[in-house]
């Protein structure tokens, strides 16, 4: 018995993770510390994303499912966002596609991993951009970061042809 696959395999599958804490309060896009995971064990496929000042632009057109992951500290604020941020006309205009929210009521710390999840259909592969921007944080909320392991990552996966 053997199976014939549907389809075609993932192209390409691309990971980048936060590498040290955003600032307390700082509601903005994230531009720096971001990394490609870089454990021993990782491995993207094919070209994958290339990043500058956290604008990613994709390698080729295709259906992508993007995953931001964020680890979001929230103290006294109900609700923290990181907003996935899609252009299609060169990074004119952006529209909020997906937000991953995640907070602490109380006084204390509180710890979320949080998720967000869209389907961007890149159509032009060089007009096409990703950012991502923290939105409704506290003075004392963040995004955490480690440049040894993830606590917020976001991922690129092209899941076929554009359509």
């Amino acid at each position: 018995f053997s199976q014939t696959p549907v389809g075609t395999f993932i192209s390409e599958a691309d990971m980048f993770r936060l590498s040290a804490d955003t600032s307390n309060g700082a509601n903005a896009d994230i531009t720096a510390n971001l990394e490609r995971v870089d454990d021993a064990t990782f491995s993207k496929i094919g070209t994958g994303m290339t990043e500058s000042s956290g604008i990613f632009t994709f390698p080729s057109t295709g259906l992508y499912q993007v995953i931001c992951n964020p680890g979001v500290i929230g103290v006294s604020d109900n609700r923290n966002s990181v907003i996935t941020n899609v252009s299609s006309d060169s990074g004119s205009n952006y529209d909020e596609v997906a937000d991953a929210s995640g907070g602490g009521g109380g006084s204390s710390f509180d710890l979320n991993n949080v998720y967000s999840n869209a389907f961007v259909n890149v159509t032009n592969a060089s007009t096409f951009r990703v950012k991502f921007t923290t939105t409704s944080f506290g003075v004392s909320c963040r995004l955490v970061g480690d440049t040894n392991k993830t606590r917020t990552s976001f991922s690129f996966i092209k899941l076929g042809a554009s359509q």
